[in-house]
């Protein structure tokens, strides 16, 4: 049975790989270390460190068992490109992933340097995988760039928690864009003009727009609408070597 998800953009997750380490701003109230430390003890994750970098190699197989189309996120609760992440782990990730052509992968990621240069190793990431950066402020934006150096079907950014204005972004090369605000406990604001300038430039660039959340303490409450739509546009590959930005499902009126 697939893990079914929550988070807005995806509809499965599938985990390898659990616990992290704080590398930016954007770490700062990391949903996934509130759920290990809630989790301490129990489903491999270690009660003394419940985010401890731990791999879960009984886990590896779990997609070849789901018959039905999934889009799944991989790693949820870590980043597969984490310096303790083997190359040799990943690429036992990849071989499972290659053995499940009717499932999409969604692979997003801070440590962009790292899957730049592991990219660059395999040339090709498999048709099935949607290889992602998180940008949360404008002094992240290189991200993007090692992103474009990536040859897969499908790239996006997921501009979460967007904590500032990231003014101007070069999305030339990008099929997909997320923007959505902190959620939890101490979370920050987003501000509303933050959002409608990147959904400006991927209307403008006609580039699929997924606003995922305003965020807060309770995110429920404070919505998914941006200007008074509910904008959920996802790419979609016309074939296993080729997207069409245009292809989208279009934002929903509330």
């Amino acid at each position: 049975m697939a893990l079914n998800s929550s988070i807005e953009w995806t509809e499965s997750t599938w985990n390898p790989v659990t616990g992290c380490t704080k590398i930016s701003d954007g770490c700062l109230n990391c949903y996934a270390e509130r759920m290990a430390r809630r989790l301490a003890g129990r489903y491999g994750y270690p009660k003394e460190n419940p985010f401890k970098l731990t791999l879960q190699p009984d886990r590896l197989s779990q997609p070849l068992n789901w018959k039905k189309t999934h889009n799944i996120f991989v790693c949820s609760m870590s980043d597969i490109f984490h310096k303790n992440v083997p190359d040799s782990y990943i690429f036992e990730i990849l071989g499972v992933i290659n053995k499940c052509p009717q499932h999409t992968f969604q692979i997003l990621t801070k440590r962009a340097n790292r899957m730049a240069r592991i990219s660059n190793n395999i040339g090709q990431w498999p048709h099935n995988v949607w290889i992602g950066v998180t940008v949360e402020s404008e002094k992240h934006k290189k991200r993007i760039d090692y992103l474009k150096s990536a040859n897969a079907s499908v790239k996006f950014i997921s501009f979460e928690p967007l904590l500032d204005d990231v003014n101007q972004i070069n999305l030339n090369g990008i099929n997909w864009v997320i923007v959505g605000g902190e959620s939890g406990p101490g979370s920050r604001q987003m501000r509303q003009e933050w959002a409608a300038n990147i959904r400006d430039q991927c209307l403008k660039m006609n580039i699929s727009y997924f606003f995922k959340q305003w965020g807060g303490f309770n995110k429920k409450a404070n919505g998914r609408r941006l200007e008074g739509k509910e904008w959920n546009q996802m790419p979609i590959l016309l074939n296993t070597k080729e997207i069409n930005p245009a292809a989208s499902i279009e934002c929903r009126r509330l």
